[in-house]
């Protein structure tokens, strides 16, 4: 349906932008001190402006650099590297920048090699399988996870319920979205001598921004739990220092901190919780010995035993790259200023109002910047307080070169809760064998209960400027006073 103009809306205009800048600056100060990046954003990231983006997808992808292209493919260019398994010359090439890669990973996250195990995988997604594949799960154990998990995690409980544990969902508060303590304190309590306990939880919500207290960690141990902490949208503008917090298993992946290579992920393990994992199966380059007439096999020691074939070789170098460029900026200033844009963010989609005083949007998650990443999930809402479907807001921002993202994000929990949605209405997504879309139980959600299943998400990150932010509001305001 077109919308209907009731009255003109207000202009974030190209002409007033350095009006705006200036007052941006005032109140956020700390953005000036992180001119380094407005640097790099017209030498590394150059394509962006050159060809008319305004890309706000960070938690989706971050932005390579153009250096760390050059550097990656200089270094194929120049050398012959052959498949790790083996002593040869080119095997030993490889194997020394696979060495050299896992040492830079210790080093970037702080974390002891006599303490912690780096193994590569494929994505977070790829560690967190091998985590919940391998845990001892069993009857009279949980798996506790907080609502605001991404799907990766919430698919452990699917082992979990396998081997008889019990999985228990802790709740997030609307409309801040943190966690309930009233309910943490039950459900850590629940543990018993002698079984297995695993409590997963986001450093940062992928939805919300939400940033949960790292001080969880050791709470939940004390408790008598083991915890796997999903770091994928916090690494990207947050230090996670291992020597401070000590999770069990930190799952993550490489591309969501600098952009290039995708394909490659970490988990991060503690030695001791590492040799709690039972491993379902064996592949090629994860035994010592293997025999088909025995049918037995020894598995390798550390690292090895979980990477499943042969490692990205030829991409690993290009992890070296990647984190050694993060840490010649500093990770402390990108967040400060993804911190700085993103408060300025809230603060002006907050005020924009409809001429009768409605709010344009409703944000889910905190509307400040205290415990909170550069990630802002939202809907627009019309005059008269319906909702603008949110594939109708992608479809626009496409129009304007703008890249945003639309959904539930694969965090099913956090949008139910969110949204107000209740276990009985999702329920109802399940009762037919014919499998239900997501688009066609967001149609039912409007249509019966008038409540939506997904989001509007704009996230900032390493090459996002005022520039960007200021563009997007441009954007948002062309919702005002337009009926749907």
């Amino acid at each position: 349906m077109p919308a209907k103009t009731l009255a003109p809306s207000v202009q974030y205009a190209p002409k007033e932008i350095e009006t705006a800048q200036a007052a941006f600056l005032r109140a956020h100060p700390a953005y000036a001190a992180t001119a380094r990046l407005r640097e790099l954003r017209a030498t590394e990231y150059g394509r962006l402006d050159r060809l008319g983006h305004i890309y706000l997808d960070y938690t989706g992808g971050s932005l390579y650099a153009a250096d760390q292209v050059r550097r990656h493919a200089e270094l194929l260019r120049e050398n012959v590297f052959g498949n790790p398994h083996s002593v040869n010359p080119t095997s030993m090439a490889a194997t020394r920048l696979v060495d050299a890669a896992r040492a830079y990973v210790y080093e970037y996250f702080r974390a002891a090699p006599e303490e912690y195990t780096v193994i590569f995988t494929p994505n977070a997604s790829g560690a967190l399988k091998l985590v919940g594949e391998a845990y001892p799960f069993g009857p009279g154990g949980h798996y506790l996870l907080t609502f605001d998990n991404h799907n990766s995690v919430n698919g452990i409980r699917e082992f979990a319920q396998a081997k008889g544990a019990e999985v228990l969902y802790l709740p997030v508060v609307p409309p801040n979205l943190r966690i309930s303590q009233e309910r943490l304190e039950e459900f850590l309590g629940r543990t018993e001598p002698g079984q297995a306990n695993l409590f997963a939880f986001p450093a940062q919500s992928n939805f919300s921004g939400v940033q949960h207290p790292l001080s969880l960690i050791e709470r939940a141990k004390a408790a008598g739990w083991d915890v796997l902490l999903d770091a994928a949208a916090f690494t990207p503008t947050n230090r996670l220092d291992l020597s401070l917090c000590k999770p069990d298993f930190v799952s993550l992946s490489f591309y969501k901190i600098f952009g290039y290579p995708t394909g490659v992920g970490c988990l991060l393990a503690r030695k001791e919780a590492l040799q709690k994992l039972r491993r379902p199966w064996f592949a090629g380059g994860t035994i010592t010995l293997a025999t088909v007439q025995g049918c037995a096999h020894y598995l390798a020691d550390s690292e090895a035993a979980y990477e499943d074939g042969t490692v990205d070789y030829l991409n690993l170098p290009a992890i070296h790259i990647g984190l050694e460029y993060i840490d010649s900026i500093g990770v402390e200033l990108i967040h400060e200023r993804v911190a700085a844009l993103t408060g300025w963010l809230l603060e002006q989609l907050t005020s924009l109002r409809h001429s009768n005083g409605a709010p344009l949007v409703r944000i889910y998650g905190p509307v400040d910047t205290e415990s909170r990443g550069g990630t802002v999930a939202f809907n627009f809402y019309d005059p008269d307080a319906r909702l603008v479907d949110y594939h109708r807001v992608e479809e626009l921002a496409t129009q304007e070169n703008i890249s945003l993202r639309t959904g539930c994000f694969c965090n099913p929990g956090a949008g139910e809760m969110a949204h107000g949605l209740t276990a009985e209405e999702m329920r109802g997504a399940f009762q037919n064998e014919e499998r239900m879309t997501l688009n066609q139980f967001q149609a039912i959600l409007l249509s019966k209960h008038k409540k939506s299943a997904g989001a509007v998400r704009v996230s900032l990150g390493i090459a996002s400027n005022f520039a960007d932010v200021y563009g997007f509001l441009g954007f948002a305001a062309g919702f005002l006073d337009k009926l749907y």
